[in-house]
């Protein structure tokens, strides 16, 4: 059976877990607790029918908003330990940057600029979170610090932010409810926002002039006009029947990956879609890395205890964690940005 190698250290009085499957027989064979079978069929182009996820971390805290780096390494947020974290390609886990209130999702741009929503001290898992006084934010981490946005024009305040992707222009999307744009200066523009809208991931198009948005059982597109601001909403792809779109991520051929509750679904830039990348657990952020960023990170709900056991939380307290896999995939991701 396969051999599970679990090495679990103390960082920064948080316990952080990296998780080694040694095969001895073929990786669909076993399944860990709390796992499904990810049988995957083939699909033209994206990913071959003989490949398999590859469990590479795991821990009880989040890995939330995972961006690839230069390196083939990839960037993820974690919000309980105030920290960023890197896995390198050879899945050897660092603090990247600590002291970072409540990192919910990373971004960088060409440029090479880390941007952030802060989500400070909203999570009810924090000790102080029924005190919590401090604002959630929009943030530039790197290469200098710099706050773009801690509350919506009439003063109030963001609320527990979600996602964002860099425009490369100094600007953000981001979505907290609704989608909304906030250019190098700290204006910020309405991309939508009503009744009807539940928003997460967001993602831009290749040539940047199209905003991908999730709404649950759809994903919905926008027009990108040179000052940042949006137009022409119109509904893009549907999950084929699947719920709860999340992360997202685009190809070299400018296809666009979507996690949902079955697993990562794939559309086509028309918005036809082309099919299901089934998960070992429910995917909440995914991205391309890898020395030709052909490698697909999956970062999913739910862990293994140390007693093998699927890692549950006492009543009233929030279960965030989380495993992180990765498969080989025939397309690779653009090459024009980190994602």
């Amino acid at each position: 059976m396969n051999i599970i190698i679990r090495k679990c250290r103390l960082i920064l009085s948080q316990l952080a877990c990296v998780v080694t499957v040694v095969a001895a027989m073929p990786a669909q064979a076993q399944l860990l607790a709390g796992e499904q079978t990810a049988t995957i069929t083939a699909l033209p182009g994206v990913i071959a029918a003989d490949v398999h996820w590859e469990l590479v971390w795991a821990g009880f805290e989040t890995a939330d908003g995972i961006v690839a780096t230069a390196d083939g390494g990839v960037l993820f947020a974690q919000e309980q330990t105030d920290t960023i974290r890197k896995l390198d390609a050879n899945n050897n886990e660092f603090v990247y940057m600590k002291n970072v209130s409540g990192p919910g999702a990373l971004s960088i741009d060409a440029q090479g600029r880390v941007y952030s929503v802060l989500r400070t001290c909203t999570d009810s898992s924090k000790w102080h979170y029924q005190s919590c006084n401090e604002l959630t934010k929009v943030v530039q981490l790197a290469p200098e610090s710099k706050v773009l946005l801690s509350s919506f024009p009439d003063g109030r305040s963001l609320g527990r932010l979600n996602d964002l992707i860099a425009d490369g222009k100094g600007g953000v999307y981001f979505t907290v409810g609704g989608a909304y744009y906030v250019n190098a200066e700290g204006k910020m523009s309405v991309v939508a926002e009503d009744k009807n809208l539940s928003t997460n991931g967001i993602m831009l198009s290749r040539d940047g002039k199209t905003l991908y948005v999730t709404n649950n059982k759809v994903v919905v597109a926008f027009d990108v006009a040179k000052d940042g601001t949006t137009s022409n909403r119109r509904d893009f792809v549907t999950l084929n029947g699947d719920d709860g779109a999340d992360g997202m991520a685009i190809d070299s051929e400018g296809r666009l990956y979507i996690t949902g509750s079955k697993g990562i679904h794939v559309a086509s830039e028309k918005g036809a879609y082309l099919g299901l990348i089934p998960t070992k657990r429910r995917p909440i952020t995914l991205a391309f890395a890898g020395a030709d960023k052909s490698i697909l990170y999956a970062p999913s709900m739910g862990a293994v205890g140390p007693d093998g056991k699927a890692w549950a939380t006492p009543t009233g307290t929030r279960n965030v964690a989380m495993t992180v896999y990765r498969i080989k995939l025939q397309s690779h991701g653009f090459a024009g940005r980190p994602k």
